[in-house]
């Protein structure tokens, strides 16, 4: 069976993943990340986990319109005032609630916080793979955890880089 045949689901941290992706120096084009996690891990199902802010309507459409499932955060502004949605027990209860709908998980992010997960997923052979953004910034626990199921997409510019549309 190739990959393209696997009932795979990816669950991806967006902040994790933004930020990551920001500190590479590039821009991230998700209808094209939408393809790769398709192509490359078999992955039917590609949720989000995003927090919710109302004037960013335009990138929700976007990522939905790429074919990812947007879960939604409520926001709350920090003691600085930056927004926070911190999506990760929600990011864990969805993909321990479908453990049994999917062969196996892909995890974005390069957030230590989620190694229990990764490390039940990889004890009962449901972990794909973990893709961390940026190997620099990925934590340590999470390498131990996911071990050789560990890939990073410092590599990946060339294939995911957004690249602006050229108006000649």
């Amino acid at each position: 069976m190739g990959k393209k045949e696997l009932n795979n689901y990816s669950f991806i941290d967006s902040q994790n993943l933004n930020l990551g992706i920001q500190k590479l120096g590039w821009k991230l084009d998700y209808k094209r990340l939408r393809v790769y996690l398709k192509e490359k891990y078999g992955v039917e199902k590609a949720y989000i986990f995003i927090g919710f802010v109302a004037l960013n309507q335009g990138l929700y459409d976007s990522l939905q319109e790429a074919g990812f499932i947007l879960k939604f955060k409520p926001t709350i502004p920090d003691d600085d005032g930056k927004i926070k949605g911190n999506v990760d027990a929600d990011l864990v209860l969805r993909a321990m609630l479908e453990i049994n709908d999917y062969a196996k998980a892909v995890i974005v992010s390069s957030d230590g916080d989620f190694y229990s997960l990764v490390q039940h997923l990889y004890e009962t052979k449901k972990l794909e793979v973990v893709l961390s953004p940026d190997v620099k910034n990925c934590s340590t626990l999470l390498k131990k955890t996911a071990k050789e199921k560990m890939q990073y997409m410092n590599d990946l510019r060339n294939k995911l880089e957004y690249k602006k549309k050229s108006t000649i």
